[in-house]
């Protein structure tokens, strides 16, 4: 109810600047949100009080861990973060498009830096993952260097990790997602993470974050490199560059990653490959459209153990998280039932 007496107001605002707003009132919205009911999931090696969690670029800087982590989610994908500052690409650079419940945004991986976002980043009962790219001026070849640098960074203080190698809004990054370069990048993060391991003593989880914008060849391909490279978990999917659904609309040309309800069906679809290849072997998180609890069931209908949710809380309020947790457990009740 908060929520919708609210969303007029930043609606009217510019897109980033209600962005931000938002951020700061997270946690008044957090206080007032009916908290969702217990569904413990176990997953990449992790115990997750639930299977609801932010899809990262909403809290790019790990400004708002507390107030965020009162909404009720399972976990949280801070980030996405650089070895070093960017700025990001100029405004505009974040659109709403309401007739079809979406968002384009071509942000360009803005960042304050790995060293910042560490400083930023405080102790919390929250499941923390960061997801980490390269900046954009290291050229692919060195790419692994950036996100070694990262990794060493934040291990101490993240859960998990995502490789960020999809973002369509930083030229030649899904590049990275090409057989040869994406085997080379794993084998790099895989020998970092175990001398990283040792000398920590706890263990760190690696997730791959890929486009939904591959044919099943390429979704086939990476899931062999994952399983290959021991990969704990691939995140599908992130935006797309498809503007099928949205190209009759206001800003629906605009460059940048497509995000929301238009994304749901091919983001399943990615899922449901990946799934059918890696049969259970890695775990596989869901984003992309969850503008409802029917779709965040969707997407463990089709193989995901987690989901995360973005622009379907720019739509729908704080409220979407306790619904999708909710059919998150009636779906697992169920299943439950079925196999006694």
């Amino acid at each position: 109810m908060l929520y919708a007496l609210a969303r007029p107001f930043l609606f009217a605002l510019d897109p980033e600047t209600a962005h931000h707003v938002a951020l700061q009132f997270s946690a008044v919205a957090g206080c007032l949100s009916r908290r969702p009911p217990p569904c413990p999931v176990k997953a990449m090696g992790l115990e997750f009080p639930n299977p609801v969690g932010l899809a990262a670029g909403l809290d790019k800087h790990a400004e708002h861990v507390d107030s965020l982590g009162s909404m009720g989610f399972g976990f949280l994908e801070l980030g996405g973060v650089t070895p070093r500052p960017q700025p990001g690409n100029p405004r505009p650079r974040l659109f709403r498009i309401p007739q079809a419940k979406a968002i384009i945004n071509r942000y360009g991986l803005n960042s304050v830096g790995v060293d910042a976002f560490v400083a930023n980043l405080r102790k919390t009962r929250t499941i923390i993952g960061v997801n980490i790219g390269k900046n954009k001026d290291t050229p692919n070849d060195k790419a692994a260097d950036d996100y070694e640098t990262c990794l060493e960074k934040l291990y101490p203080h993240a859960d998990y990790v995502t490789l960020n190698i999809s973002s369509p809004n930083t030229a030649g990054l899904r590049d990275l997602q090409e057989a040869t370069q994406l085997a080379a990048l794993l084998s790099r993060i895989r020998t970092k993470r175990e001398q990283l391991r040792d000398k920590h003593g706890r263990n760190v989880a690696i997730a791959l974050k890929i486009a939904p914008d591959l044919d099943d060849a390429q979704i086939r391909e990476i899931a062999a490199i994952a399983r290959r490279e021991k990969i704990d978990g691939i995140v599908a999917t992130n935006t797309t560059v498809s503007r099928d659904a949205v190209m009759q609309y206001p800003f629906g040309r605009e460059q940048g990653g497509l995000s929301g309800a238009p994304l749901r069906e091919r983001s399943t679809h990615v899922l449901k490959v990946l799934s059918r290849e890696l049969q259970g072997e890695i775990p596989l998180i869901g984003v992309g459209g969850i503008m409802s609890g029917a779709d965040a069931a969707e997407k463990l209908d089709a193989g995901a153990s987690l989901v995360q949710i973005y622009s379907g809380l720019i739509y729908r309020g704080p409220g979407l998280v306790s619904e999708c947790v909710s059919a998150c457990l009636a779906k697992s009740r169920t299943a439950s039932s079925a196999s006694r």
